[in-house]
Protein backbone atom coordinates (compact mmCIF):
# COMPACT_ATOMS: atom_id res chain seq x y z
CA UNK A 1 0.00 0.00 0.00
CA UNK A 2 2.75 2.46 0.93
CA UNK A 3 4.45 1.69 -2.32
CA UNK A 4 1.40 3.12 -4.05
CA UNK A 5 2.70 6.60 -3.25
CA UNK A 6 6.03 6.05 -4.90
CA UNK A 7 4.80 6.48 -8.45
CA UNK A 8 2.68 9.63 -8.06
CA UNK A 9 5.38 11.33 -6.00
CA UNK A 10 8.02 10.45 -8.59
CA UNK A 11 5.83 11.57 -11.50
CA UNK A 12 5.13 14.84 -9.70
CA UNK A 13 8.85 15.17 -8.92
CA UNK A 14 9.85 14.92 -12.58
CA UNK A 15 7.10 17.32 -13.73
CA UNK A 16 8.24 19.85 -11.18
CA UNK A 17 11.95 19.38 -11.88
CA UNK A 18 11.42 20.08 -15.57
CA UNK A 19 9.56 23.29 -14.74
CA UNK A 20 12.07 24.49 -12.13
CA UNK A 21 15.00 23.59 -14.37
CA UNK A 22 13.81 25.61 -17.40
CA UNK A 23 15.54 28.84 -16.48
CA UNK A 24 18.19 27.34 -14.25
CA UNK A 25 21.13 26.71 -16.57
CA UNK A 26 23.93 26.98 -14.01
CA UNK A 27 21.82 27.07 -10.88
CA UNK A 28 21.68 24.52 -8.10
CA UNK A 29 18.24 23.07 -7.46
CA UNK A 30 16.98 21.11 -4.50
CA UNK A 31 13.42 20.35 -3.47
CA UNK A 32 11.43 17.64 -1.76
CA UNK A 33 8.72 16.14 -3.99
CA UNK A 34 7.44 14.09 -1.08
CA UNK A 35 7.13 17.13 1.17
CA UNK A 36 5.38 19.29 -1.45
CA UNK A 37 2.98 16.44 -2.26
CA UNK A 38 2.03 16.29 1.40
CA UNK A 39 1.50 20.07 1.49
CA UNK A 40 -0.80 19.93 -1.52
CA UNK A 41 -2.69 17.03 0.06
CA UNK A 42 -3.28 19.23 3.10
CA UNK A 43 -4.83 21.90 0.85
CA UNK A 44 -6.86 19.22 -0.93
CA UNK A 45 -8.46 18.42 2.41
CA UNK A 46 -10.16 21.83 2.26
CA UNK A 47 -10.95 21.82 -1.47
CA UNK A 48 -13.98 20.55 -3.38
CA UNK A 49 -15.11 19.90 -6.93
CA UNK A 50 -12.84 21.20 -9.68
CA UNK A 51 -10.42 22.80 -7.25
CA UNK A 52 -9.87 19.38 -5.65
CA UNK A 53 -9.77 17.59 -9.01
CA UNK A 54 -6.98 19.86 -10.25
CA UNK A 55 -4.87 19.06 -7.19
CA UNK A 56 -5.41 15.34 -7.79
CA UNK A 57 -4.31 15.79 -11.38
CA UNK A 58 -1.14 17.66 -10.45
CA UNK A 59 -0.32 14.98 -7.86
CA UNK A 60 -0.95 12.12 -10.33
CA UNK A 61 -3.46 10.36 -8.10
CA UNK A 62 -6.81 9.00 -9.20
CA UNK A 63 -9.06 6.23 -8.09
CA UNK A 64 -9.25 2.79 -9.62
CA UNK A 65 -11.11 -0.15 -8.19
CA UNK A 66 -11.48 1.61 -4.89
CA UNK A 67 -7.82 2.10 -4.11
CA UNK A 68 -5.17 4.66 -4.82
CA UNK A 69 -3.93 4.45 -8.33
CA UNK A 70 -1.60 6.31 -10.48
CA UNK A 71 -2.32 8.02 -13.72
CA UNK A 72 0.78 8.48 -15.75
CA UNK A 73 -0.66 10.13 -18.80
CA UNK A 74 -1.82 13.58 -17.93
CA UNK A 75 -5.18 13.58 -19.66
CA UNK A 76 -6.63 10.52 -18.02
CA UNK A 77 -5.50 11.72 -14.63
CA UNK A 78 -8.46 14.07 -14.31
CA UNK A 79 -10.91 12.30 -12.02
CA UNK A 80 -14.58 11.87 -12.68
CA UNK A 81 -16.49 14.13 -10.33
CA UNK A 82 -19.03 12.46 -8.11
CA UNK A 83 -22.40 14.17 -7.71
CA UNK A 84 -22.52 16.38 -4.65
CA UNK A 85 -25.12 14.34 -2.81
CA UNK A 86 -23.44 10.95 -3.09
CA UNK A 87 -22.53 9.41 0.22
CA UNK A 88 -19.63 7.04 0.41
CA UNK A 89 -19.49 4.73 3.36
CA UNK A 90 -16.94 6.34 5.61
CA UNK A 91 -14.46 4.05 7.27
CA UNK A 92 -15.21 4.02 10.95
CA UNK A 93 -11.56 4.59 11.86
CA UNK A 94 -11.72 8.25 10.88
CA UNK A 95 -14.04 10.75 9.36
CA UNK A 96 -11.12 12.57 7.84
CA UNK A 97 -10.63 10.52 4.71
CA UNK A 98 -13.12 12.35 2.54
CA UNK A 99 -14.35 10.96 -0.77
CA UNK A 100 -12.43 11.79 -3.89
CA UNK A 101 -9.34 10.32 -5.42
CA UNK A 102 -6.74 11.30 -2.91
CA UNK A 103 -6.31 8.88 -0.07
CA UNK A 104 -5.29 11.00 2.91
CA UNK A 105 -4.68 7.95 5.08
CA UNK A 106 -1.93 6.79 2.74
CA UNK A 107 -0.18 10.16 3.07
CA UNK A 108 -0.53 10.01 6.84
CA UNK A 109 1.04 6.54 6.99
CA UNK A 110 3.88 7.63 4.75
CA UNK A 111 4.57 10.61 7.02
CA UNK A 112 4.56 8.43 10.12
CA UNK A 113 6.97 6.01 8.50
CA UNK A 114 9.33 8.73 7.30
CA UNK A 115 9.41 10.57 10.59
CA UNK A 116 10.22 7.42 12.49
CA UNK A 117 13.58 6.60 10.96
CA UNK A 118 15.58 5.90 14.10
CA UNK A 119 18.59 7.60 15.67
CA UNK A 120 20.68 7.87 12.53
CA UNK A 121 18.35 10.38 10.94
CA UNK A 122 16.64 13.65 11.57
CA UNK A 123 13.83 14.32 9.17
CA UNK A 124 11.75 17.35 9.99
CA UNK A 125 8.86 18.13 7.76
CA UNK A 126 6.41 20.89 8.57
CA UNK A 127 3.33 22.24 6.82
CA UNK A 128 1.17 25.07 7.91
CA UNK A 129 -1.49 27.38 6.60
CA UNK A 130 -1.44 31.02 7.60
CA UNK A 131 -4.73 32.76 6.97
CA UNK A 132 -5.96 36.32 7.04
CA UNK A 133 -7.94 36.83 10.24
CA UNK A 134 -11.68 37.24 9.87
CA UNK A 135 -12.33 34.08 7.86
CA UNK A 136 -14.35 31.45 9.63
CA UNK A 137 -13.11 27.89 9.35
CA UNK A 138 -14.87 24.57 9.52
CA UNK A 139 -14.11 22.52 12.63
CA UNK A 140 -13.88 19.34 10.57
CA UNK A 141 -11.06 20.80 8.49
CA UNK A 142 -9.17 22.05 11.55
CA UNK A 143 -9.52 18.67 13.23
CA UNK A 144 -8.51 16.64 10.18
CA UNK A 145 -5.58 18.82 9.13
CA UNK A 146 -4.21 18.34 12.62
CA UNK A 147 -4.97 14.62 12.80
CA UNK A 148 -3.62 13.72 9.37
CA UNK A 149 -0.88 16.27 8.72
CA UNK A 150 -0.01 17.70 12.12
CA UNK A 151 -0.91 21.14 10.77
CA UNK A 152 -2.22 23.78 13.16
CA UNK A 153 -3.73 26.54 11.06
CA UNK A 154 -2.79 30.00 12.27
CA UNK A 155 -4.48 33.32 11.68
CA UNK A 156 -2.44 36.44 11.04
CA UNK A 157 -3.24 39.93 9.83
CA UNK A 158 -1.61 40.25 6.42
CA UNK A 159 -3.73 43.30 5.61
CA UNK A 160 -3.16 45.33 8.76
CA UNK A 161 0.19 44.06 10.06
CA UNK A 162 2.07 42.27 7.32
CA UNK A 163 5.45 42.67 9.04
CA UNK A 164 4.17 40.98 12.21
CA UNK A 165 2.68 38.21 10.05
CA UNK A 166 6.03 37.70 8.33
CA UNK A 167 7.83 37.48 11.67
CA UNK A 168 5.29 35.01 13.01
CA UNK A 169 5.69 32.70 9.99
CA UNK A 170 9.50 32.91 10.16
CA UNK A 171 9.50 32.13 13.88
CA UNK A 172 7.27 29.11 13.31
CA UNK A 173 9.56 27.79 10.55
CA UNK A 174 12.67 28.34 12.67
CA UNK A 175 11.25 26.46 15.64
CA UNK A 176 9.93 23.61 13.46
CA UNK A 177 13.36 23.08 11.84
CA UNK A 178 15.39 23.28 15.06
CA UNK A 179 16.77 26.64 14.06
CA UNK A 180 18.18 25.44 10.74
CA UNK A 181 15.90 27.54 8.53
CA UNK A 182 15.98 31.02 9.97
CA UNK A 183 14.50 33.66 7.74
CA UNK A 184 12.20 31.99 5.25
CA UNK A 185 10.61 35.29 4.20
CA UNK A 186 12.84 38.33 3.80
CA UNK A 187 11.28 41.71 4.62
CA UNK A 188 8.94 42.89 1.90
CA UNK A 189 8.36 39.47 0.37
CA UNK A 190 4.87 38.81 1.74
CA UNK A 191 2.10 40.70 0.07
CA UNK A 192 -0.22 42.72 2.29
CA UNK A 193 -3.13 41.47 0.18
CA UNK A 194 -2.44 37.80 0.97
CA UNK A 195 -5.31 35.70 2.29
CA UNK A 196 -3.92 32.19 2.61
CA UNK A 197 -0.25 31.21 2.59
CA UNK A 198 0.88 27.59 2.61
CA UNK A 199 4.35 27.12 4.09
CA UNK A 200 6.12 23.79 3.60
CA UNK A 201 9.64 23.18 4.92
CA UNK A 202 11.79 20.09 5.19
CA UNK A 203 15.14 19.52 6.86
CA UNK A 204 17.12 16.30 6.71
CA UNK A 205 20.30 15.14 8.34
CA UNK A 206 21.62 11.61 8.27
CA UNK A 207 24.91 9.83 8.65
CA UNK A 208 26.50 7.77 5.91
CA UNK A 209 26.46 4.04 6.30
CA UNK A 210 30.10 4.25 5.17
CA UNK A 211 31.58 7.48 6.48
CA UNK A 212 34.21 9.50 4.66
CA UNK A 213 37.40 10.17 6.63
CA UNK A 214 38.10 13.86 6.90
CA UNK A 215 41.85 13.55 6.40
CA UNK A 216 41.22 12.01 2.96
CA UNK A 217 39.28 15.04 1.74
CA UNK A 218 41.30 16.75 -1.00
CA UNK A 219 40.99 19.88 -3.07
CA UNK A 220 40.02 19.13 -6.65
CA UNK A 221 38.64 21.14 -9.54
CA UNK A 222 34.90 20.99 -10.18
CA UNK A 223 34.03 21.76 -13.82
CA UNK A 224 31.16 24.26 -13.74
CA UNK A 225 30.88 24.07 -17.54
CA UNK A 226 33.08 23.68 -20.63
CA UNK A 227 35.28 26.67 -19.77
CA UNK A 228 34.92 27.38 -16.07
CA UNK A 229 36.04 25.42 -13.05
CA UNK A 230 36.42 26.05 -9.35
CA UNK A 231 38.32 24.31 -6.56
CA UNK A 232 36.16 22.28 -4.17
CA UNK A 233 36.70 20.07 -1.14
CA UNK A 234 36.32 16.58 -2.55
CA UNK A 235 35.60 13.81 -0.04
CA UNK A 236 37.16 10.43 -0.79
CA UNK A 237 36.63 6.82 0.18
CA UNK A 238 37.30 3.45 -1.33
CA UNK A 239 34.90 0.61 -0.67
CA UNK A 240 32.41 -1.87 -2.06
CA UNK A 241 29.43 -0.06 -3.59
CA UNK A 242 26.77 -0.64 -6.16
CA UNK A 243 27.45 1.17 -9.39
CA UNK A 244 25.73 1.46 -12.73
CA UNK A 245 26.40 3.17 -16.04
CA UNK A 246 23.75 5.11 -17.84
CA UNK A 247 24.36 6.59 -21.25
CA UNK A 248 21.23 8.74 -21.22
CA UNK A 249 21.00 12.32 -20.09
CA UNK A 250 18.58 14.25 -17.94
CA UNK A 251 16.18 14.94 -20.80
CA UNK A 252 15.28 11.24 -20.88
CA UNK A 253 14.21 10.97 -17.26
CA UNK A 254 10.86 9.28 -16.85
CA UNK A 255 9.39 7.38 -13.93
CA UNK A 256 10.16 4.07 -15.66
CA UNK A 257 13.77 5.05 -16.41
CA UNK A 258 14.40 6.31 -12.91
CA UNK A 259 13.08 3.09 -11.38
CA UNK A 260 15.14 1.04 -13.80
CA UNK A 261 18.35 3.01 -13.21
CA UNK A 262 17.99 2.80 -9.44
CA UNK A 263 17.06 -0.88 -9.36
CA UNK A 264 19.60 -3.38 -8.15
CA UNK A 265 19.43 -5.19 -11.51
CA UNK A 266 20.90 -2.12 -13.20
CA UNK A 267 23.83 -2.03 -10.80
CA UNK A 268 26.75 -4.26 -9.95
CA UNK A 269 28.65 -4.33 -6.68
CA UNK A 270 32.34 -3.65 -7.04
CA UNK A 271 35.23 -1.82 -5.45
CA UNK A 272 34.78 1.87 -6.11
CA UNK A 273 36.86 4.94 -5.40
CA UNK A 274 34.30 7.59 -4.61
CA UNK A 275 35.01 11.31 -4.88
CA UNK A 276 32.08 13.44 -3.79
CA UNK A 277 32.16 17.17 -3.12
CA UNK A 278 31.13 18.58 0.22
CA UNK A 279 28.11 20.75 -0.39
CA UNK A 280 25.32 22.69 1.21
CA UNK A 281 22.16 23.36 -0.72
CA UNK A 282 19.13 25.37 0.15
CA UNK A 283 16.25 25.68 -2.24
CA UNK A 284 13.42 28.15 -1.71
CA UNK A 285 10.61 28.25 -4.23
CA UNK A 286 7.40 30.15 -4.53
CA UNK A 287 5.43 27.48 -6.38
CA UNK A 288 2.43 29.60 -7.43
CA UNK A 289 3.35 29.92 -11.07
CA UNK A 290 4.54 26.36 -11.69
CA UNK A 291 1.50 24.86 -9.97
CA UNK A 292 -0.75 26.95 -12.19
CA UNK A 293 1.16 25.80 -15.25
CA UNK A 294 0.74 22.22 -14.07
CA UNK A 295 -3.03 22.68 -13.93
CA UNK A 296 -3.85 23.97 -10.45
CA UNK A 297 -5.46 27.23 -11.55
CA UNK A 298 -8.84 27.47 -9.80
CA UNK A 299 -7.47 27.65 -6.27
CA UNK A 300 -5.66 30.92 -7.10
CA UNK A 301 -8.69 32.46 -8.86
CA UNK A 302 -11.38 34.19 -6.83
CA UNK A 303 -14.19 33.49 -9.31
CA UNK A 304 -13.41 29.76 -9.46
CA UNK A 305 -11.94 28.68 -6.13
CA UNK A 306 -13.84 26.12 -4.05
CA UNK A 307 -12.37 25.78 -0.57
CA UNK A 308 -15.78 25.08 0.92
CA UNK A 309 -14.49 22.09 2.89
CA UNK A 310 -12.17 24.50 4.71
CA UNK A 311 -14.18 27.68 5.13
CA UNK A 312 -17.64 29.20 4.92
CA UNK A 313 -16.25 32.17 2.97
CA UNK A 314 -16.61 32.21 -0.80
CA UNK A 315 -13.64 34.42 -1.54
CA UNK A 316 -10.75 32.66 0.22
CA UNK A 317 -8.08 31.99 -2.40
CA UNK A 318 -4.63 30.51 -2.01
CA UNK A 319 -2.16 33.39 -2.25
CA UNK A 320 1.22 31.66 -1.95
CA UNK A 321 2.74 28.22 -1.78
CA UNK A 322 6.29 28.43 -0.47
CA UNK A 323 8.65 25.46 -0.21
CA UNK A 324 12.09 25.31 1.32
CA UNK A 325 14.42 22.32 1.44
CA UNK A 326 17.74 22.33 3.28
CA UNK A 327 20.54 19.88 2.42
CA UNK A 328 24.09 19.54 3.58
CA UNK A 329 26.56 16.83 2.62
CA UNK A 330 29.78 16.32 4.55
CA UNK A 331 32.06 13.51 5.68
CA UNK A 332 29.84 12.45 8.57
CA UNK A 333 26.71 12.28 6.50
CA UNK A 334 24.14 14.40 4.83
CA UNK A 335 22.21 17.22 6.25
CA UNK A 336 19.48 16.64 3.67
CA UNK A 337 20.88 15.00 0.58
CA UNK A 338 23.34 12.58 -0.91
CA UNK A 339 24.27 12.70 -4.56
CA UNK A 340 25.00 10.11 -7.16
CA UNK A 341 24.96 10.63 -10.89
CA UNK A 342 25.98 7.46 -12.65
CA UNK A 343 27.22 9.11 -15.84
CA UNK A 344 30.07 10.57 -13.79
CA UNK A 345 32.08 7.40 -13.44
CA UNK A 346 34.91 6.69 -15.83
CA UNK A 347 36.56 3.33 -16.12
CA UNK A 348 40.08 3.18 -14.75
CA UNK A 349 42.04 0.17 -13.55
CA UNK A 350 40.32 -3.09 -14.35
CA UNK A 351 39.63 -3.91 -10.68
CA UNK A 352 38.67 -0.55 -9.25
CA UNK A 353 36.04 1.78 -10.59
CA UNK A 354 36.32 5.52 -10.04
CA UNK A 355 33.25 7.57 -9.32
CA UNK A 356 34.33 11.20 -9.53
CA UNK A 357 31.58 13.77 -9.07
CA UNK A 358 33.56 16.64 -10.55
CA UNK A 359 30.99 18.18 -12.86
CA UNK A 360 27.27 19.03 -12.54
CA UNK A 361 25.19 16.06 -11.45
CA UNK A 362 21.66 15.10 -10.52
CA UNK A 363 21.04 13.42 -7.20
CA UNK A 364 18.15 12.08 -5.24
CA UNK A 365 17.57 10.66 -1.79
CA UNK A 366 15.11 7.84 -1.61
CA UNK A 367 13.43 6.18 1.34
CA UNK A 368 13.98 2.61 0.19
CA UNK A 369 11.29 0.79 2.21
CA UNK A 370 8.57 2.86 0.53
CA UNK A 371 10.49 3.82 -2.62
CA UNK A 372 9.69 7.45 -1.90
CA UNK A 373 11.90 10.18 -3.35
CA UNK A 374 12.33 12.56 -0.44
CA UNK A 375 14.83 14.90 -2.16
CA UNK A 376 15.69 15.60 -5.76
CA UNK A 377 18.20 18.08 -7.06
CA UNK A 378 20.91 19.22 -9.37
CA UNK A 379 24.32 20.37 -8.18
CA UNK A 380 25.96 22.73 -10.66
CA UNK A 381 28.27 24.57 -8.31
CA UNK A 382 29.17 23.22 -4.86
Amino acid sequence: MMDSMSRPITEFCLDLYKKLNRNAEDTNIVFSPMSISVALALIHLGAKNNTAAQIEKVLHVRKAAGRMSLGSDHESAAPVMEPEGSLESQSSSSECNKEGDLNHKVFQELLLQLQNLGEKYILTLANNLFMQQGFELRQQFLMCSKELYGAMLQTVDFHGAVEAARRKINAWVESETQGKIKELFAPGVIDGHALLVLVNVIYFKASWEHKFEEEKTVQRDFKLNQNRKKPVQMMYQKGKFKLGYIEEIESTITYENLMMWASSEAMFETTVEVYLPRFKLEGTFNLNQVLQEMGMTDIFTESKVDLSAMTFAKSLVLSNVVHKAYVEVNEEGTVAAAGTGASIARRSLPLTEVFMANHPFLFFIRHNPTNTITFFGKLCSP
